[in-house]
């Protein structure tokens, strides 16, 4: 019998490692159903889910050129439609159609905007602009940096002598 990717068949574990199971199929043919493809759920051992000799119904999920045979058992379990995810809901805080972050309108981040006039945004009296809590990040980091070099250029085994 012809294995073909996609199939449903029956095999038999014959040996289990920590990246999955050997899985018997027919006539010598041996495949592989990696951890990821045993469960649903999170597998931290197959042990905890097969044992030697257990009899499991696998889908063919690729056969390499050099004959090796993934397979899956969680693939191969027909799931009602019951338990397929259900469509998302729209989100109540977000308008329908989604176009504000794409250029559908709105008017958000500041700059050249026509439903104010056609003027710059300049900020509220008081407040600094973000140019100015850029530069006194800018300097900040300056002053920070400066004082870590100071501080760990003398614990620097292997140089030689303090840098002045």
């Amino acid at each position: 019998m012809a294995i073909e990717v996609g199939t449903k068949l029956e095999g038999k574990v014959t040996g289990i490692t920590h990246f999955g199971a050997f899985v018997d199929l027919s006539g010598g043919v041996t495949g592989l159903v990696h951890i990821s493809e045993i469960a649903d759920n999170y597998v931290k051992d197959v042990n905890d889910h097969l044992k030697i000799g257990d009899v499991v119904t696998v889908k063919v999920i690729n056969v390499d050129k050099d004959g090796k045979i993934g397979l899956s058992i969680k693939q191969a379990v027909d799931k009602p439609a019951s338990e397929a995810r259900p469509p998302r809901a729209p989100r109540p805080d977000r308008p329908s159609g989604g176009g504000e972050r794409f250029g559908g309108g709105g008017g958000g981040g500041g700059g050249f905007n026509r439903e104010r006039g056609g003027r710059p945004f300049k900020p509220a009296a008081g407040k600094p602009s973000f140019e100015d809590k850029m530069s006194r990040f800018l300097k900040d980091s300056e002053e920070r940096m400066s004082s870590l070099k100071k501080n760990t250029e003398g614990k620097r085994g292997g140089r030689g002598a303090k840098r002045v």
